[in-house]
């Protein structure tokens, strides 16, 4: 035998209010940043990507400049001759 009761109702509990104001504070912002920014300048998440990429790409880069120039540095430093310093003889006595 099988239950043919049907599924409970979900209520429309606090979840489905939070959803609710989310979507209608999503459409809100959407709404003023395209009466202040104009349709045509409205940010997209491709633009947030390709802004992104453009940002990592500067970081590798400034990252491989400074290791060109300390290595630069390491290898144009003459090697240091090592002096070592005269001790005082203790005497015991």
């Amino acid at each position: 035998m099988t239950d043919r009761r049907p599924a409970p109702e979900q209520p429309a509990g606090i979840a489905a209010v939070s959803r609710a104001v989310v979507s209608a504070a999503a459409d809100l912002v959407t709404n003023v940043q395209r009466a202040v920014v104009g349709p045509a300048n409205v940010r997209t998440a491709r633009d947030n990507a390709w802004d992104a990429m453009l940002a990592d790409r500067a970081r590798n880069q400034a990252r491989a400049d400074l290791t060109r120039e300390v290595a630069a540095l390491v290898a144009a430093r003459p090697p240091r001759s090592r002096k070592i310093a005269k001790t005082p003889h203790i005497v015991r006595g």
